[in-house]
């Protein structure tokens, strides 16, 4: 009986092996690439350059929303009638530093103000906002007054009744069309003159100490 033996090669690798190692190969050489710094694209990156005035109006204003967060804390007979704390601030950066980075400061009290105390885009927001616009553009008037009549008490006590003003007109205008709501304005006005006046002579003592720049 006859025997044959069938001497069988090495077996052959796949077709898929061959292709499946010439890619491992090719990625390693790109990575190694990229890890020399080759061919790899950076992403871009926007710097923003943060000013000595930016840095001064970001204080004022966290002084500013500190006073609103006190002022909203204390308890009152009637909606609206609030010290207004957050004005001396405004006053003593009116004197200052000028009626642009009052209002800066104003606008960023109002926003920060009304996200922290929850009534961003209530009634509450677009009174203090309409109130506050009438007293800026107030003082800005006002600043141009002879300074020996107009001191920061003065200023103050503008801005408090210009600040009340608005929001009275705001509120007959849209929230209560009434004419009955005028029948208030004593009391909002008596309010806007004593909180005017305190507020103003707190300013007048602010202003006679040295900016804390200048101090240093």
């Amino acid at each position: 009986m006859t025997r044959s033996v069938i001497d069988h090669g090495p077996a052959a690798a796949p077709a898929g092996d061959g292709a499946a190692s010439q890619t491992d190969e090719a990625s390693a050489q790109g990575a190694a690439k990229a890890g020399r710094g080759g061919s790899a694209p950076r992403p871009a990156v926007t710097q923003l350059r943060v000013t000595a005035e930016d840095r001064r109006v970001a204080w004022l204003a966290t002084a500013a929303v500190g006073l609103s967060l006190v002022d909203a804390a204390i308890p009152t007979p009637l909606p609206g009638v609030k010290p207004g704390l957050a004005n001396i601030v405004t006053l003593v950066v009116l004197a200052r530093y000028g009626w642009g980075t009052a209002v800066w400061v104003s606008a960023l009290r109002v926003l920060a103000g009304s996200l922290l105390l929850g009534y961003f885009l209530a009634p509450g927001f677009f009174l203090s906002l309409t109130g506050t616009t009438l007293s800026l553009v107030t003082l800005g008037l006002a600043r141009h007054l002879p300074g020996r009549w107009f001191g920061p008490v003065s200023l103050s006590i503008l801005a408090a009744f210009a600040h009340i003003g608005g929001q009275l007109l705001l509120a007959r205008a849209w929230l209560i069309p009434h004419d009955g709501v005028f029948l208030l304005t004593p009391v909002f006005a008596a309010a806007a003159l004593v909180f005017g006046t305190i507020n103003g002579l707190i300013a007048a003592k602010l202003l006679v100490e040295p900016a804390p720049t200048e101090a240093a």
